[in-house]
């Protein structure tokens, strides 16, 4: 029999967001108070597992999340550029329909195409890097558990890929949310098992089940001011 591997693939917590901005690949969004809660839940409810490898988006909010689990297991945190967040035109505005984005002329020749996408990285682009992230996951871990950390999109079209299904979707539907598990168990070199589970669950508000980019409004503790300082 050969030998098994799993593979989980871990979305980050919440970030402090408190304008909705759709940060996408921008630097200095971090997870938030309760993001910080959400990692440390992951930490508790799989770091009694058999996992020996910790690898992360270079994103500060993926780094954070895997930090937790990391030190639970006696590891460091490695990082892996295929892991990050994919591309998308709209980063550093708000994006929402509530917003009425997609009334403005401006965003229509970013939208014709959701198949590819035409607003951001091909989906086939996506999942190609992260498969190979995937894969040298697993060789890192054989016979053991590893933790890649990333991000919902390129997280959910692998899903997809795995599963043989169109990567075309609603992002409101993906089954994927903060600090959730998407696991991949591979029997060699072949996956033979899907998992999906929430650690996390009872921490997400409810406004953010569904977002495809978190919005959190408490910021970590580190990041507030001392009332103290005068400066």
């Amino acid at each position: 029999m050969a030998e098994r591997t799993t593979v989980h693939l871990l979305r980050h917590g919440e970030v402090y967001n408190p304008d909705g901005i759709l940060y996408g690949r921008m630097s200095g969004y971090r997870l938030s108070a309760l993001g910080r809660q959400m990692a440390e839940r992951v930490a508790q409810s799989v770091g009694d597992r058999d996992i020996t490898y910790v690898v992360a988006s270079p994103l500060e909010r993926a780094q954070e999340t895997a930090r937790p689990l990391a030190a639970v297991r006696g590891l460091e945190v490695d990082t892996d550029p295929r892991a990050v967040e994919s591309t998308n035109v709209f980063e550093g505005r708000r994006f929402s329909v509530g917003d009425g984005i997609l009334k403005r002329p401006s965003t229509w020749p970013h939208l014709w195409n959701p198949f590819r996408p035409s607003w951001g990285e091909p989906y086939r682009e996506v999942v190609a890097r992260m498969m190979a992230a995937v894969h040298d996951a697993r060789d890192a871990a054989r016979g053991h558990e590893a933790v890649l950390v990333s991000h919902q999109l390129p997280i959910w079209v692998t899903r997809l890929h795995v599963e043989g299904r169109s990567f075309l979707h609603n992002p409101r539907s993906r089954q994927c949310t903060l600090c959730s598990l998407t696991s991949l168990v591979f029997d060699g070199d072949r996956i033979t098992t899907l998992r999906y589970s929430e650690p996390a669950a009872d921490l997400i508000p409810v406004k953010d089940r569904r977002q495809n980019f978190s919005a959190g409004g408490q910021p970590p503790p580190d990041a507030v001011p001392d009332a103290t300082d005068p400066s």
